[in-house]
């Protein structure tokens, strides 16, 4: 198979993943702290990594703890805003389609700071995917709150995200760089965990937080399969792709956020909801139209 073939299903995959965390964040958002919640689940998906880290095989082992750091922290705000956000009462679909706005801001991003242009095709197929995403997510008027800004914040650090993603990901071995940057993110969200969400409410009460079933079906989920999982193979797929086709691959995750639902909460797909998907689908196919044609050049 193809590499750019394999490392956008690959992707694809991720944005399944990560679609489906979407309402395990909602849920744990009413039971921890955002701190809490961060710190818990990146540290555990750092000690899940832990074992399989000579899987990804030897590469240039010169600077990765920078990347790891650099990628931990960004990880760290960029996640941090979300949950925060979401915590505050951004509902799970307009989260999904403010954090998808960072399909615009890749590009944007990338041109701006690293001077490296997109394809005509992959703009419009941006242009298409936020407005799908739109159709998709949004039922009402598009009105904005403190939290909403909160998670339009995570969507531009999930961008510098992806850029650096893009950067480091040919030089290391992909699962050293997933365990360093999760540790970075859930060492930084557990210290700040103990000033501002422990000592506020005392030890017993902040422990109380994780009796709640729900909470631990959160962060089960978050843990093993969004960070864990998903962000690790996020570095891997990445590889060799132009970083504005990788983030448009990645919004899907709105798209499976309501066939989700649709599938397993059985909810009605309206036809406006329908319409967003297959807007969604054309994008990603654009997006994939200049590696296509490169490749025929050759």
């Amino acid at each position: 198979m193809n590499l750019k073939v394999r490392n956008s299903l690959i992707l694809v995959l991720v944005s399944f993943i990560w679609g489906m965390g979407f309402v395990a964040q909602s849920e744990a958002g009413g039971h921890l702290g955002t701190l809490t919640f961060n710190g818990v689940r990146f540290l555990i998906a750092a000690l899940v990594l832990l074992p399989f880290i000579r899987l990804g095989g030897q590469r240039q082992g010169r600077g990765l703890w920078r990347a790891g750091l650099i990628c931990g922290l960004l990880l760290f705000t960029a996640n941090y805003f979300q949950q925060e956000g979401i915590a505050q009462g951004t509902g799970a679909g307009k989260a999904g389609f403010l954090t998808a706005i960072y399909i615009l801001m890749v590009p944007i991003f990338n041109l701006l700071f690293f001077k490296r242009k997109t394809p005509p095709t992959v703009w419009l197929g941006v242009i298409l995917a936020l407005a799908g995403t739109y159709l998709l997510c949004i039922t009402g008027n598009l009105s904005y709150n403190y939290s909403d800004l909160l998670v339009l914040v995570s969507a531009a650090l999930f961008a510098f995200h992806i850029l650096a993603v893009d950067r480091f990901s040919p030089r290391y071995n992909p699962i050293e760089l997933a365990v360093l940057q999760f540790f970075v993110c859930g060492a930084v969200s557990s210290l700040l965990m103990i000033p501002f969400e422990i000592v506020p409410v005392g030890l017993k009460a902040w422990a109380a937080c994780f009796t709640a079933p729900g909470a631990w079906i959160s962060l089960s989920y978050v843990a093993f399969f969004s960070c864990a999982i998903g962000y690790t193979l996020q570095i891997v797929g990445q590889r060799g792709l132009n970083p504005a086709v990788a983030s448009l691959l990645m919004s899907l995750e709105s798209l499976v956020a309501v066939l989700g639902g649709w599938l397993i909460l059985h909810q009605t797909l309206s036809s406006r909801e329908i319409a967003g998907a297959v807007l969604v689908f054309i994008a990603v196919i654009l997006a994939q139209l200049p590696a296509r044609q490169k490749a025929e050049k050759r």
